[in-house]
């Protein structure tokens, strides 16, 4: 593992959440400083029911592939619930799941806003209400579109023994990243979160400029009520 990945872990804890009980460790990226956290869980399919199958990324007869998902930091959406975004309801999504079906969440601190910061992402909220999308936003800060780094998700992952896993994500990227990094993704996972008005012209902009394996419904119907979003573990690239 190269410097810059070089995280270490701290003690494991129970950490009971409304979803469960996780195991909870804390991550110091070396290269950074930044604080990471990964909640695991065995999941049903520890106590006999093969509950990854049905989804199809089960590793052989007798080893399942853990379900993954990176998490990025969102004050707004995790934190407040904001409808701007939908990582409030990712990351319930992926706590629900990965309890259910055993894996691990990596929550990656420092990426709020994409990697821009708390404050520049408010910034491009301003502009996205003057009429830019969320890439434009962006551009016209003179900032990345996307600046995170997943060098230390790697290093976490690769500490806990994961090098094979199934990941929860719309994001080509990740696995990308990841797999340059030693880290082989055997699957995306699909994922079922509420398109809400508020969002979804910004999701429409990260399937249509960001290449997010999205699928939306009728943006020319109303959308005075949620409709639902899907992930598709097959893509032609890479997935959040």
């Amino acid at each position: 593992m190269s410097e810059e990945c070089l995280v270490t872990g701290g003690p494991v804890v129970a950490l009971p959440t409304r979803f469960g009980t996780f195991s909870v460790q804390a991550w110091i990226d070396a290269g950074t400083g930044a604080e990471h956290l990964s909640l695991s869980a065995p999941g049903e399919a520890a106590s006999g029911e093969p509950a990854a199958d049905e989804l199809g990324y089960t590793g052989s007869a007798d080893a399942v592939v853990p379900l993954v998902r990176l998490h990025s930091e969102c004050l707004t959406g995790d934190v407040f619930g904001s409808y701007r975004c939908d990582c409030g309801e990712q990351l319930d999504h992926a706590l629900e799941e990965i309890h259910r079906r055993g894996g691990t969440l990596v929550y990656l601190r420092g990426h709020e806003g994409r990697g821009i910061g708390l404050a520049n992402k408010i910034r491009a909220y301003s502009l996205q209400e003057s009429g830019a999308d969320t890439v434009e936003a962006n551009e016209q800060l003179g900032l990345p579109v996307d600046a995170r780094d997943y060098s230390a998700a790697a290093g976490i992952l690769a500490a806990l023994g994961l090098t094979r896993i199934a990941l929860l994500s719309n994001n080509p990227l990740k696995e990308a990243d990841l797999a340059s990094r030693g880290i082989e993704v055997v699957a995306m996972v699909p994922a079922l979160i509420l398109a809400r008005t508020e969002n979804l012209r910004y999701l429409e902009t990260k399937r249509d400029r960001m290449h997010h394996a999205l699928t939306l419904g009728d943006s020319s119907a109303s959308h005075s009520a949620a409709v639902t979003h899907t992930i598709s573990d097959t893509t032609e690239g890479p997935t959040v």
